[in-house]
C-alpha cells in the first residue's frame, strides 16, 4: 500500500504470494469468492470453476449422480480469473505489479512451506 495502492492491491498481492509460500492452501489451481465493500454498496464475486465449454447438457443426460473422478469431475480454476477482476474493478496499482512483492519475497533460492518437504524430498530449495 506504501506504493499507492490500496486494501484489495494488498489483498491481491498477498494471495499471489501465497501461490509459492504455501501452494497448498492457495493456487492457480484454486476457486475464490469475494464479498467487498467499497464505501457505500457491498459487492460478491463467485469465481468458483466454470465448466470447460465441451460440457453440454447431453454430455451428461442420463446421469444421477455428479462424477467424482476423471475430467468430468474438474471444473476451470477460478482463482486468477478472481485476481483480475478485483483488480481491474477496485484495484489502484496495475495487476502485473501486484506480482513485484512474490517476487522479492520469494526469490528462486527460497524454501519450500514445510508441509510440502515429505513430497518435495529433501532439497528445500523451489528450483
Amino acid at each position: 500500500m506504501y506504493k499507492g495502492g490500496n486494501a484489495v492491491d494488498a489483498v491481491l498481492a498477498t494471495a499471489i504470494t501465497l501461490t509459492i509460500v504455501e501452494p497448498t492452501g492457495n493456487g492457480i489451481g484454486s476457486d475464490a469468492f469475494a464479498i467487498l465493500w467499497d464505501g457505500s454498496k457491498l459487492h460478491g464475486l463467485n469465481a468458483s470453476g466454470r465448466s470447460p465449454e465441451g460440457w453440454t447438457l447431453d454430455r451428461f443426460k442420463g446421469r444421477t449422480t455428479i462424477p467424482t473422478k476423471g475430467w468430468d469431475a474438474v471444473t476451470v480454476p477460478g482463482a486468477v480469473s478472481a485476481w483480475v477482476a478485483l483488480s481491474e474493478r477496485f484495484g489502484k496499482l496495475p495487476f502485473a505489479d501486484l506480482f513485484r512483492a512474490r517476487n522479492s519475497l520469494c526469490p528462486p533460492t527460497a524454501t519450500w512451506c514445510p508441509r510440502l518437504l515429505p513430497v518435495c524430498g529433501q532439497d528445500r530449495r523451489r528450483t
